[in-house]
């Protein structure tokens, strides 16, 4: 079984530790459940939601809000440019999804 990790009981989101499929994810850490079930497939190192989030909601990790979801997230989507902006890196929300280029840079 595929697993994520939760690093602190505050957090709302656990990150992958290898690439997942949907279905059921073991989460390590500091844990309040065992296990999430994946909506979609996930990468390695990405983000997934552990509880539900609603638009304007923070993003947690590390205990600290890292961010805002900039749509509603239920429990087990991916977590990412698609659906939070960063509190850190106001350029992250202009990255190319797929290959984290910034939009306004040619990719080669």
């Amino acid at each position: 079984m595929a697993e994520c990790f939760q690093i602190s009981l505050l957090d709302n989101v656990a990150t992958l530790l290898a690439d997942a499929e949907p279905g059921s994810v073991t989460i390590r850490g500091e844990a309040e459940q065992q296990a999430i079930h994946l909506a979609q497939p996930v990468r390695i190192a990405h983000k997934v939601a552990l509880r539900a989030m609603e638009k304007g909601a923070p993003v947690v990790k590390y205990g600290v809000p890292i961010g805002e979801a900039t749509q509603s997230i239920a429990p087990g989507e991916w977590v990412h440019l698609h659906n939070c902006r960063s509190f850190y890196d106001d350029g992250s929300s202009h990255l190319n999804l797929e290959t984290g280029a910034r939009e306004e840079m040619p990719y080669v």
